[in-house]
């Protein structure tokens, strides 16, 4: 069996601001764009989360709902510093840490000797130390796979630690809300709700077969995790040949327009994801994937040595003109390359400036 923990620092961002600044705390803070210029929320504090305010929110939306709203730039070379400690703190207890972004990541101590091998004592004292060494609080779920762990991560956030014991696993899962399930988005969610599933007890009463029916691919995946398995690995040396974000609508977006607007809000997530990539990466393409009502999908992709809101667009208007139909999905991406493994016929610059959203 197992022992994973998933570490995830609470409103990291924000954390790291008002670490610095004392005059913020106990004030709502988010870090963003510029509300004047279309710029959007990467992140807040839960003093401004009480007021609604949430990460990929215009920032003049955001400043609306709370009128003492701080709006802080980001400041990534700062974040960066600090999840660079955070990460030698993980370190310090297993090698085999699999950072997710700047924030978060899976650590497998199965065989750790540290903290006579609890991984409960283990996640204790991380807390802890990235608390008094970093100044900021972190949050921990543990649990025999990546799947609980991620849940129980944020199970007791801010500055929690949460356990689902082997034995717990069943009775734990079988209440979780199908919310719950990593990969199921707003719109999985309605549908698995439509058919009466309303928690992973009732995905229970369904054979793979039904699922696979309904959900196409992901239906075997519900029918694990619906039972608390995970057999995914934690995977420090992965290489990675992409990286993308993308959103499911609650309601369909009606037209190219529509979905134009949301761009710079996906584009500024992808931005934020970009900076925790090591610089031995390049991008060498960009992509751009909608998935429609009727739930055909399309990619179309570009050449290219950097990100660019206005190629995305092009992109966008040409993937839309395939089905002209109402989008529920969209999603944006990069291609690699790994400067260790390709040969580079030019030298390319993954970030000569700030490319976040105006």
């Amino acid at each position: 069996m197992r022992k994973i923990i998933h570490a995830d620092c609470d409103c990291f961002f924000a954390a790291v601001e008002m670490r610095d600044d004392p005059y913020l705390q106990g004030r709502p803070v988010a870090v963003g764009g510029d509300p004047g210029r279309r710029g959007v929320i990467a992140t807040c504090n839960y003093e401004a989360r009480q007021y609604g305010v949430r990460s990929a929110q215009a920032s003049a939306y955001a400043r609306k709902l709370c009128p003492g709203l701080i709006i802080i730039p980001p400041d990534f070379a700062k974040y960066k510093a600090a999840s660079r400690q955070i990460r030698s703190i993980f370190f310090d207890f297993t090698e085999l840490v699999e950072p997710l972004s700047l924030d978060e990541a899976y650590l497998d101590v199965s065989d750790s000797p540290h903290c006579q091998g609890s991984a409960t004592l283990i996640a204790r004292e991380i807390r802890a130390r990235v608390k008094a060494e970093v100044g900021v609080t972190i949050s921990c779920g543990v649990a025999p796979n990546k799947f609980l762990a991620k849940i129980a991560s944020d199970w007791q956030k801010p500055d929690g630690l949460f356990v689902i014991k082997p034995d717990e696993v069943l009775a734990f899962v079988e209440k979780l809300p199908v919310g719950k399930i990593h990969g199921v988005g707003p719109a999985t969610r309605d549908h698995l709700n439509r058919l009466g599933l309303e928690t992973c007890g009732d995905i229970r009463s369904k054979t793979v077969f039904e699922l696979a029916a309904e959900f196409g691919s992901f239906g075997p995946r519900l029918h694990q995790l619906a039972r608390g398995e995970d057999n995914r690995p934690v995977s420090p040396a992965r290489q990675r040949k992409s990286l993308s974000v993308e959103e499911t609508y609650a309601q369909d977006l009606p037209d190219v327009v529509a979905c134009r607007n949301e761009l710079p809000a996906l584009l500024f997530q992808l931005v934020t994801r970009l900076k925790a990539i090591p610089d031995h990466y390049r991008i060498t393409k960009i992509f751009v994937k909608l998935k429609f009502n009727d739930f055909t999908q399309t990619t179309h992709e570009q050449v290219a040595k950097e990100l660019s809101l206005p190629v995305l667009q092009t992109l966008l208007a040409v993937a839309w003109e395939r089905e002209r139909l109402p989008v529920r999905l969209i999603g944006i991406g990069v291609g690699f390359i790994d400067l260790r493994d390709e040969i580079a016929e030019t030298q390319l610059d993954l970030f000569d400036k700030e490319l976040l959203p105006e």
